[in-house]
């Protein structure tokens, strides 16, 4: 997990969201390990979203982007 302050664009998210945490994304329905937390316009669409959560499955794979108000703490299986 990276230590130091936080980035003044991630303040109004929780504490326990940040890179390196493990994470539950209810709507894939399993844990993984944010990788990156920035703003995010969507190439395709055009979207944007602020304080996209980059997340990746632990030991690696596919990286998804994901709102982080969808997500919440991991269990610590």
């Amino acid at each position: 997990m990276i230590s130091g302050p936080r980035p003044a664009s991630h303040h109004g998210l929780p504490d326990w969201l940040n890179e390196g945490a493990r994470v539950f994304d209810p709507g894939r329905e399993c844990e993984a390990i944010v990788q990156f937390i920035g703003d995010y316009e969507d190439p395709y669409t055009g979207r944007y979203m602020p304080n996209a959560v980059f997340l990746r499955p632990e030991g690696g794979g596919a990286e998804w982007i994901v709102a982080p108000d969808a997500l919440r703490p991991a269990d610590g299986h």
